[in-house]
């Protein structure tokens, strides 16, 4: 498959060198509408050019996330198929859980305009249509942006490997209103329906959508999922934003709310799930003048997951568990702009949460781990511009508390416990030409170890127990300290190709990684690994070849290892979902008749599931094929009818995931959208 993945990327090469070929003496008035964006915002927190910032930022236009085919209903989806990431949702009811810059799932900080939001939950709430635009910041921990204090899934997650920011929309442009009706696979129907609009400094788009399906069996055969019936589930979505701008584009407030509500079952009578997520971002921009700009912001994000656990095969019920957190981080941010491009950027930000578990046993309640933390930072970056030159580095100061009223039910000897951290990031570029650029980045990171992670889901006494499906308690955790580099080159050779080639190093110490300790039941449990490294590199091309055809192609090859001098087990096994190589390959095609197609091809190596060579689980290698095309059926003055079709995994591959999940293979969807 290796193989049939490097001819295709040959051919498309082919293709791009004889357009440029034809090119070659001949002007294109339109050719730099296709060219890559070349303004981003996570870098500095203001509008940064491209060749100004010394990080790789990819940018995801609002065509491609409407593009995006969500087969899981996942927003990470956005980005499957950009290089050094390995993006894994488990299912429509659970969560992502791939890998960034050849480490775990939780090495990429995802914030909601420029705060943090959860990696694992937050994608399965949030909706599309919110988004203007996302940007991935690839590359080494980033003094600009804290860990965010997530207690559930992986725990606590931290920017060594990446950064990812879904930005909202702010400025509406045109009035509109979008109405879409879908129906799939496994007897799925959705609706949505959205309008945005403006009066003077006064901007809002509000939006909601309904998603019922019977869904189908995810786990394989035999799995401890063990579903006897369709794993029915229900999910609605409502949200707002309104912006005001006091002065337009130097001055404004805005609010965005979000509101998720995910109910179901896993395909048995008492495995049924009720979850509740609430995000709320408040934001205050002011460029005071062309030199000094400052902006507060602040939110609010709720997760509430309850769930059913059976006596299996007895389908009576067991227990009732749940998860509760209030998360509150807030940032403030000053930027100076300096000696031409050069950017001075300091700040504080803040976060506070409390998570707490329960169970439930014939009606008595019972609590498991409660946990209140906060932390605090203090950063400071300079990049200084000079010529062709681009001069980066910053510092964070970071302090850490976590205070355990209960741990697995029982209050703890230790009552608190609190790390503090300097922190720093530094990175040069040099703009050789218009069309050629060198970059090199590095930066630490800190991690303390979640709640979750201390704590587990279960207690030490349910290792093997039938039915207890979790995580086990681990109160003997260290935290885990992190560096990454990286060093890369991007060339232009016409406007509208381009080129890039990256390689990478990550190393954590004292590593926390999730590792699987029984299949049935299923049970992980948290542990200090060693050291984990991670080397690769990535290849990439895009190239729009005209207004009609683009495409793109890539390539990231890891290898990982982690080292432990105690345990012969672990020392020389790989970091966990880390595969070896990931490839991609897509086409997008504006064909006549206002239709447009874009298939894609991914394919993925081997990976493991733990870090333990005598019981770890060999996944992979696979590869799939999506194509996504829409249509429009009918176009007036005053409104558009339009036809969309996903077709998910087309070769059927129903390939296996870690903890005993599987793709399930074939899916469409189909649905029309009108557009006023």
């Amino acid at each position: 498959m290796r193989a049939k993945v490097w001819c295709l990327f040959l051919l498309m090469l082919c293709i791009s060198a004889t357009s440029y070929a034809a090119e070659t003496g001949k002007k294109s008035d339109d050719k730099k509408a296709y060219t890559m964006e070349e303004v981003v915002v996570t870098e500095s927190k203001i509008p940064q050019s491209e060749e100004n910032v010394t990080q790789k930022i990819d940018v995801f236009t609002r065509e491609e996330i409407e593009r995006t085919s969500y087969n899981n209903r996942n927003i990470s989806e956005i980005f499957r198929y950009q290089p050094g990431t390995f993006i894994s949702v488990l299912s429509r009811n659970d969560a992502n859980w791939g890998s960034y810059g050849g480490l775990g799932p939780k090495y990429n900080v995802y914030l909601l305009d420029g705060l943090p939001i959860d990696s694992f939950v937050d994608t399965m709430s949030l909706d599309p249509w919110i988004l203007e635009r996302a940007e991935v910041h690839r590359g080494p921990a980033s003094v600009m942006y804290p860990n965010y204090l997530n207690m559930d899934f992986a725990g606590n997650e931290a920017p060594l490997a990446g950064i990812t920011n879904l930005i909202l929309k702010d400025k509406i442009d045109i009035p509109q209103t979008r109405i879409r009706l879908g129906y799939g696979s496994w007897n799925t129907f959705n609706t949505k329906l959205y309008h945005q609009g403006s009066k003077g400094n006064f901007n809002y788009f509000i939006g909601s959508s309904y998603e019922q399906s019977d869904y189908t069996d995810y786990g394989t055969d035999p799995s401890w999922l063990n579903m006897i019936d369709d794993p029915e589930y229900k999910k609605t979505k409502l949200y707002f934003k309104a912006a005001y701008f006091i002065e337009p584009d130097k001055h404004s407030v805005s609010l965005f709310a979000h509101h998720t509500q995910h109910t179901g079952d896993a395909g048995r009578p008492n495995r049924g799930f009720d979850h509740l997520y609430d995000t709320i971002n408040a934001t205050y921009k002011n460029q005071i003048n062309d030199a000094w700009n400052l902006q507060f912001k602040a939110g609010y994000r709720y997760y509430e997951r309850s769930w059913e656990e059976d006596n299996f095969p007895d389908l009576s019920l067991r227990e009732k568990g749940a998860v509760k957190q209030n998360i509150f981080p807030a940032d403030l941010a000053v930027n100076f702009k300096h000696m031409g491009n050069s950017v001075l950027t300091f700040g504080s930000d803040y976060q506070h949460v409390d998570y707490k578990t329960t169970s439930e046993v014939d009606g008595e309640e019972s609590a498991g781990n409660k946990v209140d933390a906060m932390n605090l930072g203090v950063y400071v970056q300079e990049k200084f511009v000079y010529d062709r030159w681009v001069f980066r580095a910053g510092a964070r100061y970071n302090y850490t508390k976590h205070e355990y009223d209960l741990i697995s039910g029982v209050e703890p000897s230790e009552n608190d416990k609190s790390w503090d951290k300097i922190l720093w990031s530094a990175g040069v570029r040099y703009n050789a030409m218009p069309n050629l650029a060198v970059y090199a980045n590095a930066g630490k990171s800190y991690l303390v170890p979640s709640a979750k992670s201390v704590g587990g889901t279960l207690s030490l006494e349910d290792l093997g127990e039938p039915g207890k499906n979790g995580q086990l308690p681990n109160p003997d955790l260290d935290p885990e300290s992190g560096i990454g580099y990286d060093l890369g080159v991007e060339f232009t050779p016409m406007d509208a190709l381009y080129l890039g080639v990256r390689g990478f190093y990550n190393e954590v110490d004292d590593a926390i990684v999730t590792n699987r300790v029984s299949e049935d039941p299923s049970q992980s449990q948290d542990i200090n690994a060693g050291k984990a490294k991670s080397i690769g590199a990535e290849i990439e091309i895009k190239h729009y070849l005209n207004q009609h055809i683009s495409w793109f192609a890539n390539y990231t090859y890891t290898n990982s290892e982690v080292e432990n001098e105690v345990d012969p087990d672990q020392d020389g096994s790989d970091v966990t979902f880390v595969p070896d190589y990931v490839a991609n390959i897509g086409i997008t095609a504006s064909l006549p008749y206002d239709i447009a197609i874009s298939p894609y091809l991914h394919a993925v190596g081997k990976y493991y599931d733990s870090t333990s060579k005598s019981g770890r689980t060999k996944f992979g290698p696979y590869e799939i094929v999506n194509v996504s095309a829409s249509a429009v059926l009918l176009k007036k003055k005053d409104y558009q009818a339009n036809l969309h079709i996903d077709l998910n995994n087309l070769t059927d591959k129903k390939y296996k995931m870690p903890w005993q999940f599987q793709d399930p293979g074939f899916n469409a969807h189909a649905g029309i959208e009108i557009v006023f």
